[in-house]
């Protein structure tokens, strides 16, 4: 369902964006069209907004004192005049100067009086001519607008759909991994998923307990504990079963040859195992516990893409 409504406000707020680039619909089916996407992202401003495009501004209302600037309506802002009017009366009003423009003469006429009447039907013309460039700025703002807002909610939730299919992928990649590698580790998570939903300290405390225990059998799963000892940047470091972390770097030490990428890994394996373990005897928010169980998954898909 959700899949759905991210693809039907992609595609509207596309449609919104090549009705304006292509001249397709009249200002007036845009605003409505636009009032839709509005409701379906659930953006109260630009949907008050939009009523007001329609209806007519509120000398009284923030929002639309807002978009009065934002759209060029003010003729006078100190003593609040401007154009109030909707959106269709400002392109009524367009028409109108248009066309009595075009039926305006400078009437060939000669004698006393023909000098005041070619100037005053000038003057008319000029009138008509600024009326229609101010309406036009005020309507030309209002579709920029539009078309400001359809843009990034395209690009946004086009994004979001985007980078919850590189980590849908990616989370199928992983969990396919820990399944082939350690089967055992991937039935734990749902009880971690749990323990985090009721949010309580105990929870939270047993949930971390089981994120260190994953990373515990981690370990022994993809580099068993032994009596041997191996050699990483000049330091010697043991396998035994109690070296959960220096059987991890041991593994990304033989199976990455990025030296940036190793001590990436390490840093991050530093730290988390840290909290995790600190985490169990003291105050974690729910947040942080969220974080760390995430961090947890995303660390062990990661060093299992090194396994060569």
């Amino acid at each position: 369902m959700e899949d759905t409504k991210s693809e039907h406000i992609i595609n509207l707020s596309k449609e919104i964006m090549d009705d304006i680039e292509l001249s397709r619909l009249d200002a007036q089916a845009i605003l409505l069209k636009t009032t839709r996407l509005s409701r379906y992202v659930d953006n109260e401003i630009i949907r008050k907004w939009l009523r007001f495009e329609m209806q007519g501004y509120n000398s009284k209302d923030e929002v639309s004192l807002k978009y009065m600037t934002k759209t060029g309506r003010w003729t006078d802002k100190k003593n609040n005049k401007g154009y109030w009017i909707p959106l269709s009366q400002i392109e009524a009003s367009i028409e109108s100067q248009k066309q009595k423009l075009s039926l305006t003469r400078i009437p060939d006429t000669s004698g006393d009086k023909a000098l005041l009447v070619i100037s005053s039907v000038k003057n008319s013309m000029s009138t008509s001519t600024d009326m229609i460039s101010k309406l036009g700025g005020v309507k030309s703002r209002v579709i920029s607008l539009l078309h400001d807002f359809a843009t990034n909610v395209y690009y946004e939730k086009t994004f979001d759909s985007l980078a919850e299919s590189i980590f849908d992928k990616y989370k199928e990649d992983i969990d396919l991994l820990i399944a082939e590698n350690s089967g055992d580790i991937i039935e734990q998570i749902p009880s971690v998923i749990n323990r985090l939903s009721d949010g309580d300290k105990e929870s939270i405390s047993q949930a971390l307990t089981t994120c260190r225990r994953i990373i515990d059998s981690f370990s022994n799963h993809i580099f068993p504990a032994s009596d041997e000892t191996i050699e990483i940047g000049g330091n010697t470091l043991s396998l035994k079963k109690d070296k959960v972390q220096n059987r991890l770097n041991a593994f990304i030490h033989l199976n990455s040859d990025s030296a940036s990428r190793k001590k990436k890994l390490r840093q991050n394996l530093s730290n988390l195992y840290e909290r995790v373990s600190v985490g169990v005897h003291s105050d974690v928010d729910e947040q942080e516990a969220r974080s760390l169980f995430f961090n947890t998954y995303l660390l062990l898909g990661e060093i299992l893409t090194l396994k060569k």
